[in-house]
């Protein structure tokens, strides 16, 4: 994946506790540590526009669909 340069103005507090992971090797340096928490946003900010799409669901219309051919796939599960 490309990869590309930006530049960020971060509070020196925020700075501070980055860097101390850096020392303590959790991350390699400054950019991968930064990626990761903006990558760990994206994800819970999609997870909670799903979250949210899933409360329109009528319950009874998303069982349902949940239920859909259960019992005919129930047969075809293998016996543990």
């Amino acid at each position: 994946m490309s990869q590309t340069k930006v530049a960020i103005t971060i509070e020196e507090g925020i700075l501070a506790k980055v860097d101390a992971l850096v020392k303590r090797k959790v991350f390699s340096n400054r950019s991968r540590a930064i990626q990761a928490a903006v990558q760990e946003k994206l994800d819970r900010l999609e997870r909670s526009r799903l979250a949210e799409e899933c409360s329109k669901l009528d319950p009874s219309v998303e069982r349902a669909i949940a239920e859909e051919g259960l019992s005919e796939e129930l047969d075809a599960w293998p016996r543990y």
